[in-house]
């Protein structure tokens, strides 16, 4: 898993029940440059506020379930059975990571994905409460950035994530952007200074 992500590659199934892994290395791959993320002002209100509490890797299991359970408009997933224990290898390993979003005690939204060397490779997210994925969006970005990663990687470009900054890159340029990012020595910031944390926050500009 970790040489594919090394070589551009990410894994997908067909289905939530389909029994067969694919390796994708899209033509034109989804990038969200760190130091061009767009905060709205009426997130960023939110995101500085009380409505949600904000954590990391506290519940990698209930966010990749999350992402995998069915949600209005999406009644199918490509994360099936095997892709699920793959990434709680991975996140035991150290490698894989979770942003989760609570309110009230309940897990409304987070995501995951992969951290290595100075690229984070996002895999999904999942909301329950409105905001809570763009909540968890912008903790990432912020500890990311904290962190001293140069890469987010976003597999694809879609409405959702193009508000916030995303880019579509081809093939080549995206190889070229890993191989610069991968002998970064970034870390993982799973629970960083809260002012630092809100610092960054505040930097990130709308």
């Amino acid at each position: 898993m970790l040489r594919a992500y090394r070589a551009g590659l990410f894994p997908m199934a067909e289905s939530r029940r389909g029994d067969r892994l694919y390796w994708l290395d899209p033509e034109h791959r989804g990038i969200m440059p760190l130091d061009g993320f767009h905060l709205p002002r009426r997130l960023r209100r939110t995101v500085l506020g009380d409505t949600f509490e904000v954590t990391a890797d506290r519940d990698f299991a209930g966010i990749i379930a999350g992402c995998a359970a069915p949600a209005p408009g999406r009644t199918d997933t490509w994360i099936n059975p095997e892709i699920e224990a793959l990434f709680l290898a991975l996140h035991r390993m150290g490698a894989a990571h979770s942003i989760e979003v609570w309110q009230g005690g309940m897990l409304v939204g987070g995501l995951y994905g992969v951290a290595l060397g100075g690229a984070f490779f996002g895999e999904s997210m999942f909301s329950r409460a409105r905001d809570a994925s763009k909540v968890a969006l912008v903790h990432l970005v912020a500890r990311l950035r904290l962190g001293g990663f140069t890469l987010l990687d976003t597999q694809f470009l879609t409405e959702h994530l193009s508000q916030f900054g995303t880019l579509e890159i081809p093939r080549a340029d995206y190889k070229r952007r890993l191989t610069a990012a991968l002998p970064v020595p970034a870390r993982w910031l799973a629970a960083p200074e809260p002012a630092a944390l809100e610092a960054a926050i505040r930097e990130l500009r709308d």
